[in-house]
């Protein structure tokens, strides 16, 4: 494994992975050289905001953080599983069957995996549930389950960077690995995209699942979220150093705000992809056509002719979509030809219209945003993921890196005391890097 790959010399201590197998080898009463490691790296989205989920043309790129999970196949179909951040342990087998979690509550029974109490408990396991849900969705019949202990990248507020997918991946490639399943990037996306949207009644899109399953160290991965074809754009060659680790002009810096709330309990995002549907809806008919209510079976023309047909919330997230898959565009091409300037300047304006169009964001989450804007070096930054919680993301100069960072981290003090003093301040600001795909090391 070169150093530019994720976990590295660099950028992981393989101490931690040490530990894990020697959990994992305690659970299972094994030796530690039978553990397996998935590595799932978290994810940034520098353009492609809000649209996944209407057929929009997204950019995506994994960073060089995220989740670890050791596991051994089970030697039945038990699965145990333990957290590194949450008490308590997950237990179920992969030969009962999975229901999503709204189906189970409407028909007033408990699924077949325990007892309310043991879900209400262990809520950290939903995920491994939904994997194993979307495997049997999948027509798979699954014999072996995985004991396994699983964790994320040490004091990193993980909010907007897309770990639910993350650890959804990271148990299907465990569970798939355990029961000798050959399974494609592509097929685990919809697999990931089941557990999201149908086990846990998340109405978001393809962008996160793909840019973890898809993405190769230092290119920009492009998915039209319609056809579900993608490629990855790579910028221009760069010099490498003598350790054969690419040196690219560009950091990746993550800024926290200290607000945390998951995406399922926050209604704000729902609505929102409500809204533009209803916004489809009424321009598809305009136009006289008949097809699924998402934005991207609209044309562009077709809006403008017909946007004075929609309320003005609606109008606006339609203005949003429109002007955002442009931006996206755009920004594939400044990236090829390296020109981070232009890169820069399509993010700022993509987080602009999130919070004017998509109105997305709070007061803490837009006075970070603005922040970065005014930090030595940055390109051009924008709220990470769903615009809710979590955090920014900036593209920055990479001898400025490190400045910027300071800059940062005291202004929001200044501006959000009370938040900025709850967060880890060795990891309140993250300079990263790009990351590779999930895998099996």
């Amino acid at each position: 494994m070169g150093l530019s790959s994720w976990p590295s010399d660099s950028e992981f201590d393989f101490l931690l992975l040490d530990k894990i197998k020697k959990n994992v080898a305690e659970m299972a009463g094994v030796s530690k050289n039978a553990v397996k490691i998935v590595v799932s790296p978290y994810r940034i989205c520098p353009l492609g905001a809000h649209i996944d989920h209407q057929g929009g043309i997204v950019s995506a790129m994994a960073i060089n953080k995220g989740i670890i999970l050791g596991f051994v196949p089970s030697a039945d179909s038990q699965v145990l599983l333990k957290s590194g951040q949450f008490s308590g342990e997950v237990r179920f087998r992969v030969d009962q069957i999975q229901l999503p979690k709204h189906a189970a509550k409407s028909n007033g029974k408990t699924q077949e995996n325990g007892s309310s109490d043991t879900m209400e408990e262990c809520k950290w396991g939903s995920y491994a549930k939904g994997a194993l849900y979307a495997l049997q969705r999948g027509g798979n019949d699954l014999k072996q389950g995985i004991t396994g202990f699983i964790c994320g990248t040490k004091g990193l507020d993980s909010s907007g960077l897309s770990s639910s997918a993350a650890v959804g991946i990271a148990y299907l490639l465990a569970l798939e690995s355990a029961n000798n399943l050959t399974v494609s990037p592509t097929e685990n996306i919809e697999y990931d995209r089941l557990i999201e949207n149908e086990y846990l009644g998340l109405k978001n899109g393809i962008l996160d699942q793909s840019a973890i399953l898809l993405s190769s160290y230092g290119c920009l991965t492009c998915m039209d979220c319609k056809t579900k074809i993608h490629k990855l754009i790579h910028p221009p060659k760069y010099e490498t150093e003598k350790n054969a680790e690419t040196k690219f002009p560009y950091k990746i810096l993550l800024a926290f705000s200290g607000l945390k709330q998951a995406l399922t309990t926050n209604p704000g995002y729902n609505r929102r992809v409500t809204e533009c549907r209803e916004a489809a809806e009424i321009l598809l008919k305009a136009v006289g056509k008949e097809a699924e209510p998402i934005l991207s079976n609209v044309e562009q023309e077709e809006f403008e002719a017909h946007k004075s047909k929609l309320e003005p919330d609606l109008a606006r997230r339609a203005e949003h979509y429109f002007s955002e898959n442009t931006r996206v565009i755009k920004g594939l091409e400044a990236w090829s030809c390296g020109n981070f300037e232009e890169f820069g300047k399509l993010i700022s304006a993509s987080g602009l219209s999130s919070i004017q169009n998509y109105e997305c964001g709070c007061e803490p989450l837009i006075q970070l945003y603005e922040i970065l804007l005014k930090a030595p070096g940055v390109y051009g930054a924008r709220f990470s993921g769903a615009g809710f919680r979590g955090c920014c993301v900036a593209f920055v100069n990479s001898d400025y890196a490190d400045k910027a960072a300071s800059f940062v981290k005291n202004e929001y003090f200044k501006v959000q005391p009370e938040l900025a003093s709850h967060l880890n301040q060795d990891t309140a600001v993250v300079i990263c890097d790009s990351g590779d795909c999930a895998r099996i090391i």
